[in-house]
């Protein structure tokens, strides 16, 4: 049962990440955004995700230090 909770939350963050950054991709092929404004917010989306992901790996090992 948990582990398919575990896939559940991986595939909702994953599906996420897909449709923002499809509508970014989106925005720049239809001229409403530059290339370059487009590839900068596609890298502040991964490090977003990535920074988050980071704070509840490091929030998770803190909790099962108590």
């Amino acid at each position: 049962m948990p582990r398919s909770k575990v896939l559940r939350v991986a595939g909702s963050i994953a599906a996420s990440f897909a449709i923002f950054a499809g509508a970014i991709i989106f925005l720049a092929m239809m001229d409403i955004m530059s290339f370059a404004m487009a590839k900068l917010m596609l890298a502040g989306l991964l490090a977003l995700y990535f920074g988050i992901g980071f704070l509840v790996v490091v929030y998770r090992f803190v909790d099962k230090l108590k």
